[in-house]
């Protein structure tokens, strides 16, 4: 794998930053959900793929591997393939085996966990027409570079699979839907996958699991915080919490303070009071209902091409194609 990194700010800088802003907010305290992925937060998150609770990313799968031929006859050829948030690249192969039948193709991960994009290409570098370029940067970023890039004639496909929409608040999705509208031109596509509305008891199971691999993951982003800025986080002393919060029918995970305490962040040069109950609000997953995703791809300048939807779990994939008038 070829690998480019984003020449950036300091990154210790701008996560003690975004640390401070997100702690010293007015009411509800929050961190931002990208920093759960460090190297240890991202090998944790391919445990919680394979839980029997999480059937999100068996759905995603399913669907991929079921029509990852009918998916790619749908795109224009030649085409350069660029994935926001690759993870570990395992669902990602059928769309690649797919495209090797007809095409040398140039593969673009854009993820902002080395660790991801090196179990990404340690997964994929077994295909035989795929050459892997990897960018280690924020998602924009990485895809305005691909795009810069790109041969005369090639076609961009953009993969934005695993519901990673769903974090986004609204209307943040539709507003980062027409950031990447704007960066693509007529004849590219954009595979968008979405986790669907279910009953509210599933939806809560996914997000706190009965072995407890969830909350380790929600937790490791105190224990982040302490690695990385000079933090004295006590991790017990904070509890994972799965939320259904009906208004904007998401599941929100928080962190939940368990006694009164006060918590330095010495890099961040900020010192946190939390009271007993109170909470940090760290991600939100929001869930879709059909209607409103061909809603949200017109405002954002996408037509809709086609969609799968998996029968066992709600989960939807849905090939969208850049509308010229859009």
């Amino acid at each position: 794998m070829i690998l480019r990194q984003a020449v950036t700010a300091d990154p210790v800088f701008e996560f003690a930053a975004e640390v401070r802003a997100g702690l010293l907010c007015d009411g509800q305290k929050e961190l931002p959900s990208k920093y759960l992925y460090d190297d240890v937060g991202s090998a944790l998150f391919e445990v919680i793929s394979a839980l029997p609770e999480y059937g999100l990313t068996r759905a995603d799968q399913r669907l991929l591997r079921e029509n990852a031929a009918e998916i790619v006859a749908r795109v224009n050829s030649p085409v350069v393939v660029a994935e926001l948030g690759s993870g570990s690249g395992k669902k990602t192969r059928y769309l690649l085996e797919a495209l090797d039948t007809r095409q040398q193709t140039r593969y673009c991960p854009i993820e902002i966990s080395h660790t991801a994009l090196t179990m990404c290409a340690r997964e994929l570098s077994d295909i035989d027409h795929i050459s892997i370029v990897g960018f280690e940067s924020e998602y924009l970023d990485g895809l305005l570079e691909v795009a810069d890039n790109r041969r005369v004639g090639e076609q961009l496909l953009v993969l934005f699979l695993g519901s990673t929409i769903g974090n986004f608040d609204r209307p943040a999705d539709a507003k980062f839907l027409r950031a990447v509208r704007r960066i693509l031109r007529s004849g590219d596509a954009l595979l968008l996958g979405t986790d669907l509305v279910k009953p509210i008891p599933q939806m809560l199971d996914a997000y706190d699991d009965s072995l407890g691999v969830t909350a380790a993951f929600n937790l490791n982003l105190l224990g982040r915080i302490n690695r990385e800025l000079g933090g004295n986080f006590v991790l017990s002393q904070f509890k994972h919490e799965a939320r259904f919060n009906p208004e904007t029918r998401s599941i929100e995970m928080h962190l939940r303070s368990e006694r009164n305490q006060n918590v330095t962040i010495s890099r961040a040069g900020l010192t946190v009071t939390f009271r007993t109950g109170e909470t940090i609000w760290t991600e939100s997953s929001h869930k879709y209902s059909r209607p409103e995703l061909l809603q949200l791809a017109m405002a954002a300048g996408f037509r809709c091409e086609e969609q799968w939807v998996d029968d066992e779990w709600p989960f939807a994939e849905t090939l969208l194609m850049v509308d010229p008038r859009g």
